[in-house]
């Protein structure tokens, strides 16, 4: 079962890992971080968070195959961030099993209000 406010950020970019930080820290989060996929899997398996993070191009494992492989023990929202904008990728993400899709640049207050909306009513489970 996910823990309240806890989230794990799956990003190898570390200007981005930090702004996504501080966003969901501004935001009541106990924050986890990984650089790279399969880093990220091990976090999510650990922390149990509620919200996970994750880009798309990563070396090693891709945000895809991570997303499915964190699908195989963990019902955490999964918010793709990537710079991949086309819909194309939208839709293999939703696929990999992401629940939403948020393309870079953006701004901090657009992710609060996506990750607001993903987990209205599931915080107060």
């Amino acid at each position: 079962m996910p823990s309240p406010r806890v989230a794990v950020i799956i990003e190898d970019d570390v200007d981005i890992r930090s702004l996504i930080s501080a966003v969901l820290r501004g935001s009541g989060f106990d924050v986890h971080t990984a650089s790279g996929g399969l880093e990220g899997v091990e976090k999510v398996r650990e922390h149990h968070p509620v919200l996970t993070t994750l880009d798309v191009s990563m070396p090693g494992i891709d945000g895809f195959e991570t997303a499915r492989r964190i699908r195989v023990f963990s019902d955490t929202r999964i918010v793709m961030v990537t710079a991949r904008a086309d819909e194309e990728h939208a839709r293999l993400g939703r696929e990999a099993g992401a629940d939403d899709y948020l393309t870079k640049p953006f701004r901090p207050r657009d992710l609060r209000a996506r990750v607001d909306a993903l987990l209205a009513g599931r915080l107060d489970d």
